[in-house]
This record gives structure tokens, sequence and C-alpha cells, in this order.
């Protein structure tokens, strides 16, 4: 992989440039993406010109209709989980906890699902796809810790436990073999299938989460994007929100976005790299 650094001048002028940007704008709307968290060793989906790097996530059709669908889910699930549970924030989260600390965040809204705003000390956080580290059943909505859905799953599936395999985006894993005899674990009280309380490709954010995100969006000075090619639109609309509110928008990532010909401010910098200078 090329090193993706950016040579000391010209961090130093993408720097000052974020920099005098937060000073503007000491009021920020932050949408972070899949990109911040590639320097914890979570796989992202898309290249640098936003296109899909593998096949698409679970659809949440399939999921829902198809036993086979999730025996696979859950069966490459169980190798790729931990990895989502060792990771540790990096720079770039942490950097969003300083800014928050200093109060220049109205909200962050990540479209991660791996909670490490949250580790790294942020709390005006609203995850807008959910949090894997929570199962829910959708029959009863009784819902379940990860962990103990990930213990079960491995008594009962022990050959599988002991399977490796490359890790893939949000807990999944590369792993293709005969799923057909994984047994699932279904609600303990109502027998419900279970799934991890995150929004799947194909599903639908809940109504009151985009609202609650919109208001934090007409409170604040500016938006700020961090490690998000805006490809999917439950983040790209924030954008356009923005800009039909008059908001100027700023964002770091490494690539396209969907959103270029609507940002004020574009810095392809490693976001951990560009906020650990700009913020010192």
């Amino acid at each position: 992989m090329p090193d993706t650094q950016p040579p000391d001048s010209t961090l130093q002028r993408m720097s000052d440039e974020l920099a005098a940007f937060l000073a503007r704008h000491p009021r920020l709307f932050v949408l972070s993406g899949a990109g911040i968290s590639a320097d914890s060793g979570i796989p992202d989906y898309r290249d640098h010109q936003g296109n899909w790097k593998r096949p698409p996530p679970v659809d949440h059709r399939d999921f829902v209709t198809s036993h086979s669908c999730r025996q696979r889910f859950w069966g490459r699930s169980l190798a790729g989980w931990p990895l989502m549970a060792k990771a540790r924030p990096n720079a770039a989260h942490l950097g969003l906890a300083v800014l928050e600390q200093r109060q220049q965040i109205e909200l962050l809204v990540t479209q991660n699902v791996d909670g490490l705003h949250q580790r790294a000390g942020s709390h005006a956080v609203l995850d807008l796809h959910g949090r894997s580290d929570s199962v829910i059943c959708l029959g009863c909505s009784q819902r379940y810790a990860r962990a103990s859905v990930q213990q079960r799953l491995a008594c009962d599936n022990p050959g599988f436990a002991r399977l490796q395999a490359p890790a893939a985006p949000d807990g999944d894993a590369d792993l293709e073999v005969d799923f057909s005899h994984f047994k699932l674990h279904d609600c303990d009280s109502c027998g419900g299938i279970l799934k991890p309380d995150v929004v799947f490709f194909g599903d639908q954010v809940p109504r009151e989460r985009v609202s609650s995100a919109m208001d934090a969006l007409a409170r604040a000075d500016a938006m700020l994007v961090v490690g998000s090619s805006l490809m999917v639109y439950s983040g790209f609309r924030f954008c356009r929100q923005a800009a039909a509110l008059g908001k100027p928008i700023a964002a770091v990532n490494l690539g396209r976005t969907r959103a270029d010909d609507l940002l004020n401010l574009k810095l392809e910098a490693p976001a951990g790299v560009l906020l650990q200078h700009c913020l010192g």
C-alpha cells in the first residue's frame, strides 16, 4: 500500500487550513465514516474512487427472509467479531474527542457501528447506523450483548469457532465454507430472529435519528466530514442539507466523495495525522 501521508510542507498547509476553518466555525456538526476507523484495523468498504472494494454487505431483506443467509452472516461474523471487539480508538477518534472537550462539536454523527468514538471519550455521539456490540430480536425487541451472543454461537458451533479468516468491514470475515450446518441462536424470550442492532444495507435509518441529526445541523456553524466517501445517501443527505442551509462544509478524506461539488474545503490526508497536527 502506498504511503498516504503528504509531505511535511503539504501537511502544514492543510493543518493551517483546517485550523482556520475551525476558528471561523467554532460549533461543528461532524459526520464520520469508515475511513476514520481504518487505522484501528477495521477494513472499510470503498476505494479512493468511492467504488466497492468487495461485494456489498448483507441485504436486510435477505437476512430476514433467508435462513441460509443468516447462517452465512453469523458464521462469518463469528470469525470476524473478535477484531471489532479488540479494536481501539486511533488518533482521529482521539482528535475529535479533544474538539468536543473544547466545546467545538454540536454533535458527532457517525456512520460506523464500532463504538470507537465513545471509547475515545466522545459523548455527543449519534450512532446513525446503530452499534454492532448490541443484538436485537426482530420479534420482541429484546436486546442482548454481542459478547454473550458470540459466546453462545461459539459453544454451539465449535468447528466454526476454530476457523480463522481475514477481517472484513463491520465484524464480517472473508470466510467461504459450507454454512449449512451452522447452528443459529434465536431469541430466548420468543424464539425470534436475532440481528445485530445496526442498519443493514437496504434498510432505513430510524426517522428519529435523522431528525435529531438534522436539528443539530441546524444549530451548528458548519459541517466537518471525516473519513467518509458519502456514497451512501444516509450520510450524503446531511451535506445536501448543510448546503441548503448555507453552512460551509469541510472534508478530511482520502479520495473522492459524493459531495465534492458541495465542499468549501477538502483536505486529502489521513484524518488522524491531520487532526493530531492541527490540534497539537
